[in-house]
């Protein structure tokens, strides 16, 4: 009986034996089967990565080309706009340019060259010559309120401008003098040459060579002084024109050891301010500059 017993033990412990054997054996099975299915579904994400890297890739060097391509064409156009920009901006100065000289040469039409000729034995200005307008200039600046004292109307801005401010600081002025047309200038230097003989020609233009004609000319005086001249170098007045005057486009046209007339303090001739302005800056006289140089300024003369 116990022999019976010891046998259906051992049969029992070898099917749980065989049975743990069987089921070990399935799960190594099942394990290795689940190995093998991982490490194909492994490979498959390996494929696909590597298959979606390459396409990514692809992109990216796609849009790298196109990058590429892009800035390479942005480059073209912006040495096109800047070719294409600097050309315009040629055009536009040259445009420019010449509607400046276009313009000067429209402000030139309008001024009398006449203006800034050197006359006084240099030029000659003829008996047709009158200036293009005319002012009365006020009687309260005249020597001879009773007279007419006519003036180039251009000019008559600045002669005002200098006299009101001459006045501002109580200078003694008075004009004796302006335009004097070919005929007067012929009487005046007539009766000039049968008191002082030949000696007339130091201190008289002959007709046609008179600043007085060119309307932009006066002669200054002061009340006390009157028509007489003498001493006005003298006076204060003299010294504050000497001060002033080029402010205002008026400078001495025969200062002292002058080549063409003896010293008149007296004579003023408007010239532009530019150029009265150069003229006193350096301490030259207008007749020493050579007429080429002179002409430049007519450009300015009015302003």
């Amino acid at each position: 009986m116990k022999k019976t017993k010891l046998d259906i033990f051992l049969i029992a412990i070898m099917i749980i034996g065989l049975g743990a054997v069987g089921f070990l054996g399935y799960q190594a099975y099942q394990l290795k089967k689940n190995k093998i299915n991982l490490e194909s579904e492994l490979s498959l994400t390996r494929e696909n990565f590597a298959s979606t890297t390459r396409g990514l890739q692809a992109t990216i060097d796609s849009i790298k080309e196109e990058l590429s391509k892009t800035k390479s064409e942005r480059d073209d156009f912006e040495l096109k706009y800047n070719e294409e920009r600097n050309r315009l901006d040629y055009l536009s100065s040259q445009i420019q340019g010449i509607q400046g000289t276009v313009g000067m040469l429209e402000k030139l039409k309008q001024i009398d060259p006449e203006l800034l000729e050197k006359y006084s034995k240099v030029y000659f200005l003829n008996e047709n010559y009158v200036p293009e307008m005319f002012i009365k200039i006020d009687s309260k600046y005249t020597y001879n309120p009773k007279e007419d004292y006519l003036i180039y109307e251009r000019i008559w801005p600045f002669l005002e401008n200098l006299l009101t401010a001459a006045e501002n600081v109580s200078t003694d002025i008075e004009i004796i003098s302006a335009y004097r047309s070919f005929g007067k200038q012929s009487e005046l230097k007539s009766s000039y040459t049968f008191i002082y003989g030949s000696g007339a020609n130091k201190f008289s233009a002959d007709q046609g060579y008179s600043e007085h004609q060119l309307g932009t000319t006066v002669d200054l005086t002061t009340s006390k002084i009157g028509a007489s001249y003498l001493g006005f170098e003298k006076t204060p007045t003299y010294q504050w024109l000497l001060e002033n005057a080029y402010k205002y486009g008026f400078i001495l046209s025969y200062p002292e050891n002058n080549q063409y007339y003896q010293f008149e303090p007296w004579h003023w001739r408007f010239v532009g301010r530019a150029l009265a302005d150069r003229l006193h800056q350096e301490g030259n006289n207008f007749y020493d500059l050579d007429q080429r140089e002179i002409d430049k300024y007519l450009i300015s003369f009015f302003d």
